[in-house]
């Protein structure tokens, strides 16, 4: 057996209220034990050097793995979208996914919850789950037949996995790219109002109140989506939500003079949504934080707005950005770490993103003060799509371990 204790480094334990010296002890892939304790003599010791030690970052609904990006970036697992260019509604799809990442990081494939996400007729979740889909998930769109979705979710709840859905009624939606408002008005762009998002959320979890199912909303972005997801959770319903770091730190002024790198999916919201997902985070509504990593090439971006494809890259600047929720006083390191790590891994349920005895030794060592410039022409990922170009940013992954190995 191999064991090796990690020293001097600073633990950003999700299960701890504060960041505090200690030491973690790995024996072959799994954490031993992490604390204030006397080191082993037979066991190899690494200084952290002064570092931040924490979990490594599993993100929740990624839409391309990226070696290069997930390594900067400091994930160690991915949960993989549907959304492929073939979707990921058959179980040898999905044992083909599992695969994708090995030895480098793990990918967790959400299973399509209906065949060619058509929103029609349900895939094989029964299957899939036994190749290895950890969730099931509509992908980019939402399911308008009530009865399908119903049906997805009491299918689901009985095999134990969360559904995965976007929040946007397609009925209010149709061909739109930005949000109702001035912004879109001025630029005149095909625009929904941000309701759909909340008539959406409101009859996804009437109905997983009548099934008893699990639903994660992957992207919450409007103070009234929030209200109704506090409201289901204060009634204890198996309710999450999610949001990513666009949302937060930005509004619809960002697509001024039709900056396609800013076109996401859902819109980019008012500057009055944009504090209320900051609300949301600080006051535990949010459960986990995403990249929504999705790298565009030029010939998907370099087009008129309407016509360009939604998405951004976003794994390289996911734990960055966050840091910035730290430094405001909106959330301590400690509880960062539950929204990158431990949160995504209890929904996906796999034995990482903790310090516990037992959890798979996927540790990143973080200087969160590290300065660097965003720059969409050398970033890491397939392509450098980001409408943070150029931003300045603190917090820097130095080293990352998956399994009780360096990468």
């Amino acid at each position: 057996m191999t064991r090796i204790a990690i020293i001097n480094g600073k633990l950003a334990d999700p299960a701890a209220t504060d960041l505090s010296p200690g030491i973690i002890l790995i024996e072959d892939d799994r954490i031993a034990a992490a604390g204030d304790f006397a080191v082993p003599a037979d066991a190899e010791t690494i200084d952290a050097a002064g570092l931040v030690v924490a979990p490594g970052l599993i993100d929740l609904g990624v839409f391309a793995t990226d070696k290069p990006a997930f390594h900067f970036g400091g994930i160690t697992r991915a949960a993989l979208m549907p959304d492929q260019s073939s979707p990921l509604d058959d179980a040898g799809l999905i044992r083909q996914a599992t695969r994708a990442g090995k030895p480098d990081f793990w990918v967790h494939p959400i299973a399509a919850a209906t065949r060619g996400l058509k929103g029609a007729e349900l895939a094989e979740i029964g299957m899939m789950q036994a190749a290895g889909a950890r969730a099931v998930g509509t992908g980019r769109q939402w399911i308008a037949d009530s009865g399908v979705m119903m049906r997805v979710l009491s299918y689901a709840s009985g095999l134990g996995l969360t559904v995965i859905t976007h929040a946007e009624d397609s009925g209010l939606t149709g061909k739109a790219v930005a949000t109702s408002g001035e912004t879109a008005t001025r630029l005149g762009l095909p625009h929904a109002p941000a309701c759909a998002e909340a008539m959406a959320i409101a009859r996804d979890i009437m109905l997983a109140r009548a099934t008893g199912g699990a639903i994660h909303f992957r992207l919450v972005t409007t103070g009234a989506g929030f209200d109704l997801i506090r409201a289901a959770k204060a009634e204890g319903l198996k309710v999450t939500c999610g949001i990513s770091p666009a949302y937060l730190f930005l509004s619809d002024n960002a697509v001024t003079d039709f900056r396609t790198f800013a076109r996401l999916s859902p819109p980019l919201r008012s500057e009055d949504d944009r504090r209320a997902t900051i609300a949301a985070v600080a006051d535990g509504t949010v459960d986990v934080i995403t990249s929504s990593h999705d790298p565009r090439g030029p010939e998907d971006k370099r087009l008129p707005f309407a016509d360009a494809a939604p998405g951004m890259a976003g794994a390289e600047t996911l734990l960055a950005l966050s840091l910035n929720l730290v430094r405001d006083g909106h959330v301590t390191l400690n509880r960062l770490m539950t929204l990158l790590s431990a949160n995504p891994a209890r929904i996906l349920g796999v034995n990482g993103g903790s310090f516990a005895a037992g959890s798979a030794a996927d540790l990143i060592f973080v200087d969160p003060d590290a300065p660097w410039i965003v720059d969409s022409g050398k970033m890491a990922a397939q392509a450098g799509n980001t409408p943070f170009d150029r931003m300045p940013v603190q917090g820097r992954v130095r080293r990352i371990m998956k399994g009780g190995n360096f990468l």
